[in-house]
């Protein structure tokens, strides 16, 4: 358990596939062990093996971030492979539907605005909340939160999306709040925006890699214990609330 408690301890969720790989592959490369958190069992477990082959330590975690039960049942897997975590990564999130005006707000249908919210926002206070004792056994834990400049009130970035933005301008407050819960803990979060990334998420019609993506959660998942804490930030530095 010593060569364990030595090797730091990260959990991406969503992590099978996209940027949520790329940024699984980034933290290994770094020295990380991975917990690969995914809910399909045979593309986590694809994940998990293309990781061990290019020398990432990682392990595949059963998650579905909208299931209490799902949730708990991981922060267990977890405590038993690794019995702690230094780095979250909230990276699981939905799009929703969005064909016959599912998110045109003049005909918003409100089945796809609760699905957007149960994953984009509830799954990461879920897990945040269920992983916090596992995460308070590290000296400098990291929680990075992936948003989007469409939840810009400012920028107000992409197409009219009145389920997808609004989640995740409501996620960007649910973090400041933790931060500023926080602020006198050893626990950093902040929000990582990826910029427009060629994945199926985008239907692959992005101009970014999904490495250049993930770059921006590296960094503030390696923050040293001074850097900063409740922000919003991409590649370019701080984004506009």
């Amino acid at each position: 358990m010593s060569s364990v408690n030595n090797t730091k301890t990260a959990l991406v969720t969503g992590a099978n596939k996209g940027i949520g790989f790329a940024i699984a592959q980034g933290l290994g490369a770094l020295g990380f062990t991975v917990a690969v958190g995914a809910r399909d069992d045979a593309r986590r477990e694809e994940a998990v093996e293309r990781l061990r082959a290019a020398g990432t330590d990682a392990f595949g975690v059963a998650l579905d971030v909208t299931s209490d039960a799902s949730v708990a049942a991981a922060a267990v897997s977890i405590e038993k492979e690794a019995g702690r975590l230094d780095v979250l990564v909230n990276n699981a999130g939905i799009s929703g539907q969005f064909a016959d005006g599912a998110q045109d707000p003049t005909t918003l249908d409100l089945d796809v605005l609760r699905t957007v919210l149960e994953t984009n926002v509830l799954g990461v206070v879920r897990v945040t909340n269920v992983m916090l004792p596992l995460l308070s056994r590290a000296a400098s834990p990291r929680i990075v939160n992936m948003s989007s400049t469409m939840g810009s009130l400012t920028l107000q970035t992409g197409p009219v999306m009145a389920a997808y933005a609004p989640s995740k301008s409501m996620l960007n407050s649910v973090t400041a709040q933790y931060a500023r819960r926080f602020a006198d803990t050893n626990i950093i979060v902040n929000l990582a925006c990826p910029g427009y990334v060629a994945t199926d998420f985008t239907g692959f019609a992005g101009d970014r890699t999904a490495e250049q993506g993930a770059a921006i959660a590296l960094r503030l998942a390696t923050l040293p214990d001074d850097g900063p804490r409740g922000g919003f930030f991409d590649d370019n530095g701080v984004v506009a609330w």
